[in-house]
């Protein structure tokens, strides 16, 4: 039996069974350097899996040049294919002495019968693998350990309190008005409470009417918890009494209510616990012991598997809260519907997980008064940066009176930009049309974009400059179509996020579609018949990847001394799974890179 690690992928889609049948039938073959493994055109006898060496895949009819179109080392798999195909579309050859294990045909054939999953592997797309690979991570995610850990007063909402005298009326009312569904009934020397479910039985088979006190349909066993037990003790009370709530009771004092549905979300991904801090925090000190569990909920998520659109989406939606209430604590009562607060770029876009720094500006309705805006706006930026948001290196921030202004005032802006297209101009407008309105007046920041579509879209000149900046860094790969290996690791930001990024937003632009993530961007681009669907799906998931392998990048630097964020990723360090759809990623990179060059005439600029 040959000792061979079986614990990447395509093997986890085996049982215990069927590696042992592997281990079994999997043979040892050395070949030389340049001795020609699998020849094109001939047919698939056996599936090899690189222990030590190098192998190229070549295509013999191209010059010798261009010929290399893949790279194949350690931990990598070939040959499959080819059984599949019944034929080798191109050669495999060691490029250096290289030790392989052997699968013979016959075996891979029983495995892809017995496995059909493990047969799809081959087939599928690189969205396809990109599934597989989080469904892997989230094998071994979070523990219990969490969960275990948390105490009640961790997940526990605000006690509502009724007093025992007052009507069906009034609490249906009173629960309305708190989005709440249970109420707890103050009477003399007791407590007891009310659902929305007790007083919908109340009237509909008790007989009750809309003045009956609510004395009559409290419960008044209760079932309660002190802040500081474990939370799995909580869920263990409710199961045992069979109830969906527990009071949270310090002594004699109530201190919240315990619903089943927090301790549940608590447990898939700790978002509930940051959302509800976020909700109850009313001073600054608590709205920044709030925003620094964010890391913390960034940790958990990618742990547990969720798919990165659905992590960015809750952590756009926190950061925006996060900032809404920075604005409310500093930003008087009487302007908010005067102004917008927006944030711009990765942030706009929502595609930043971890904080990233500020770019955001301020729009202001054309007959605002507001005479302390520039003190106020100072003060702001403080805030967020006391709340974890660092300042921006350009200074694009509501600090500087230059992204402070009317409506007027920044549609002139546009104007001005749009005629100049240069460099900066062309990224003021990038960064303007990924906005998006966290504070204030929503309606404001619409009349701005509606002004930036109308002289931008039909404007074939600018979208050629403007679409220029996504061929600006070029894709790491070798001339031969493999992955750049440099030690100090590949700029995924630069070879891979941003030409997705820029030229997603420029086709948006010129559709004059609303989304400002790439995401929904993509999907409003397929329907509209821009993209191919499969093409788009695939831009999407090649955009998850390189943000997973960066966002994973920096949350180990978050643990260490450099707190400073990179965008690099070291190849070497990458499964081989992860290398092989990172090279594919950037295969479709490229290949968006030429439609784009095609589609704005690039290639004359």
């Amino acid at each position: 039996m040959v000792d061979v690690d079986l614990s990447q992928l395509p093997f986890t889609l085996l049982d215990d069974a069927g590696r042992d049948h592997v281990r079994r039938g999997m043979d040892l073959a050395f070949f030389d350097r340049d001795e020609i493994i699998l020849e094109m055109g001939q047919a698939g006898e056996s599936v090899f899996l690189i222990h030590k060496g190098e192998v190229a895949e070549l295509d013999p009819t191209l010059p010798a040049a261009s010929a290399r179109i893949g790279h194949y080392t350690s931990g990598d798999l070939f040959g499959a294919i080819s059984i599949l195909n019944g034929k080798s579309r191109y050669r495999f050859q060691a490029e250096q002495e290289c030790l392989c294990y052997v699968m013979p045909k016959a075996l891979f054939i029983q495995l892809c019968r017995q496995y059909p999953p493990f047969e799809q592997f081959f087939k599928q797309s690189l969205s396809h693998k990109a599934r597989l690979l989080t469904e892997k991570r989230a094998d071994g995610g979070v523990t219990m350990a969490g969960f275990m850990l948390a105490k009640v007063r961790e997940c526990m909402r605000e006690p509502l309190l009724i007093d025992a005298s007052k009507s069906i009326h009034d609490a249906v009312r009173q629960l309305n008005d708190s989005h709440a569904d249970s109420l707890l009934v103050a009477t003399q020397g007791a407590l007891g409470m009310v659902t929305k479910t007790d007083l919908l039985n109340g009237l509909v088979l008790e007989n009750c009417t809309q003045e009956t006190a609510v004395e009559a349909l409290a419960n008044m066993s209760l079932v309660t918890a002190a802040p500081e037990q474990y939370l799995f003790e909580a869920l263990i009370l409710m199961t045992r009494h069979k109830v969906a709530r527990v009071v949270v009771m310090e002594g004699d004092k109530v201190q919240g209510v315990v619903e089943l549905m927090d301790v549940l979300s608590f447990f898939s991904s700790r978002s509930y616990v940051v959302s509800l801090q976020v909700e109850q925090a009313n001073n600054m000190e608590a709205l920044a012991a709030a925003s620094q569990r964010t890391p913390e909920l960034v940790n958990a998520l990618m742990a547990q598997g969720v798919k990165l659109r659905f992590a960015m989406d809750l952590l756009a939606a926190l950061n925006g809260r996060i900032m809404s209430k920075a604005w409310g604590f500093t930003v008087p009562e009487q302007y908010h519907t005067q102004s917008c607060l927006m944030v711009m770029g990765s942030e706009g876009r929502g595609e930043q997980i971890l904080k990233t720094d500020q770019d955001n500006g301020l729009i202001l309705a054309d007959d605002c008064q507001w005479p302390t805006v520039a003190d106020d706006m100072a003060t702001l930026t403080e805030t967020l940066i006391q709340l974890g948001y660092p300042p921006c290196p350009g200074n694009i921030m509501v600090s500087n009176p230059e992204w402070v202004g009317t409506v007027s005032q920044w549609k002139s802006n546009i104007a001005k930009w749009v005629n100049a297209r240069d460099g900066d101009s062309l990224m003021k407008l990038a960064i303007l049309l990924d906005s998006h309105g966290v504070a204030g007046n929503p309606s404001l920041l619409e009349q701005v974009r509606e002004a930036l579509f109308e002289r931008c879209s039909h404007d074939e000149l600018l979208l050629s400059y403007f679409a220029r900046a996504a061929l600006r860094f070029s894709t790491p790969l070798t001339l031969f179509g493999s992955l750049k290996k440099p030690q100090h690791g590949i700029d995924i930001k630069k070879g891979g996020i941003f030409p997705i990024v820029h030229g997603v937003r420029t086709m948006a632009l010129e559709r004059r579609i609303k989304a400002t993530s790439t995401l929904d961007r993509l999907d409003a681009l397929a329907t509209d018949g821009r993209l191919d669907r499969r093409f788009a799906d695939d831009l999407g998931e090649a955009l998850s990847l390189f943000t997973e392998l960066r966002l994973r990048q920096q949350l180990l630097e978050l643990d260490g001394i450099n707190q400073k964020r990179t965008n690099r990723v070291v190849v070497q360090e990458l499964s081989s799974l992860e290398r092989d759809l990172l090279r594919e990623a950037l295969h479709i990179v490229k290949d968006f890179k030429q439609r784009l060059s095609h589609r704005y005439h690039l290639e004359y600029s």
